[in-house]
């Protein structure tokens, strides 16, 4: 049974553009959102078995509060889907050129599905052989790098993830756009604090930023990006236009290069700005490449999770700089966000719950009872 979103807030009375940042938010149970998701993929033919792991996906990315990676881009996937650029069924068939190496072809699938089953093979791999490599070339988007960080962490493994993207950043000099964000991602699991997930893109910010900035009118921070006559701008239009600047200049343009190579170059798929957009290129499917390592974090040294701890509380008894009440280590606020979000739920835009209402209703996917918890905190 399909409700409605708010208290007094007629459907047709909100829009994804615009004013929908004042109109309320509500925070939205995190599971009943992932069933509504993954009824809409398997609507879009969509294995269930597929529509759960993106689902899933998407899911947590908003439980850590990265939205711009969560369930906002569902209607640019389901878009791509029916313009024949995701492959809703690929027949994934691992080969293994040796037994350290994995090779996945991704068949233009979804990067979430082809991602999560290249760090199965690194882990069924490394759980072996203690390491463990897999590479995908012919995949999509694949979301926050994070997600495959936590896969291997939580079961017990230290991973480092890759993946190229399309073109966002000039090669240092340049002012042609030909490498991508690019995020690379590490992972360490610990005994009793919070993992250490460390997620970063080779530019200032992810491009997925400068989007959401153009979609709500609103600025973008200096130092993010160029406009296309390689002047600094805080337009998200122009910056899309434009490029986006690398972190510490020419060294993340060396780390964007260097994702380039070994998540385009040595995985077979595109590289050199041959990448398509997720957003605006629909000539052909994209065929990003994914890197992915999983270590047992023991090799070398015995009780790892422990001392991993150690170095944790070592950080935090840090003297702090002026102006600064805590350190946190890298994964601790997402860490903190998702505990609390899956009891208290996800506070969603209206634009973006009008637009997950709207799919579902047009593929005749039910809205649990339970799907609004309550208006957001302020709101």
């Amino acid at each position: 049974m399909h409700r409605p979103l708010f208290r007094g807030a007629p459907m047709q009375a909100i829009g994804s553009t615009g004013g929908e940042d004042r109109l309320p938010q509500v925070r939205v149970d995190p599971f009943a959102m992932q069933t509504v998701v993954a009824g809409i993929l398997e609507a879009h033919d969509v294995p269930p078995d597929d529509a759960a792991i993106v689902a899933r996906c998407l899911g947590r990315a908003d439980l850590r509060d990265v939205m711009t990676h969560g369930v906002s881009r569902l209607p640019h996937y389901t878009k791509r889907l029916r313009a024949g650029l995701i492959n809703p069924r690929p027949e994934l068939a691992p080969r293994r050129p040796t037994p350290v190496a994995s090779h996945l072809d991704g068949q233009n699938g979804f990067g979430f599905v082809t991602a999560t089953r290249a760090m199965d093979e690194a882990l069924d791999i490394a759980g072996t052989l203690g390491f463990g490599l897999a590479a995908v070339c012919r995949s999509t988007h694949f979301g926050m790098a994070a997600v495959y960080v936590l896969q291997a962490v939580e079961a017990g493994y230290a991973c480092c993830v890759f993946t190229n993207a399309s073109r966002a950043t000039p090669p240092w000099g340049g002012r042609t756009p030909m490498f991508g964000t690019s995020p690379l991602a590490f992972g360490f699991p610990t005994a009793s604090e919070a993992p250490f997930v460390f997620d970063m893109s080779t530019t200032t910010a992810a491009r997925t930023k400068v989007r959401e900035a153009e979609r709500l009118g609103q600025d973008i921070p200096e130092g993010y990006a160029l406009d296309a006559d390689g002047a600094p701008t805080t337009d998200p239009r122009a910056a899309l236009q434009g490029s986006m600047l690398p972190i510490g200049g020419p060294k993340g343009s060396g780390l964007a290069m260097v994702m380039d190579i070994f998540a385009g170059v040595f995985t077979d798929a595109a590289f050199a700005g041959g990448v398509r957009n997720m957003y605006d290129d629909f000539d052909q499917p994209q065929n990003v490449g994914h890197l992915i390592m999983a270590f047992q974090p023991d090799l070398f040294a015995a009780g790892t999770a422990k001392r991993m701890d150690e170095l944790v509380h070592a950080v935090h008894a840090s003297p702090t700089a002026k102006g600064v009440d805590r350190i946190r280590l890298p994964g601790e606020r997402g860490h903190a966000e998702e505990r609390r979000r899956s009891s208290a739920g996800i506070p969603y835009r209206s634009g973006d719950l009008a637009a997950v209402l709207s799919l579902a209703a047009a593929h005749d996917v039910a809205v649990p009872d339970h799907w609004p918890l309550a208006l957001a905190d302020g709101a």
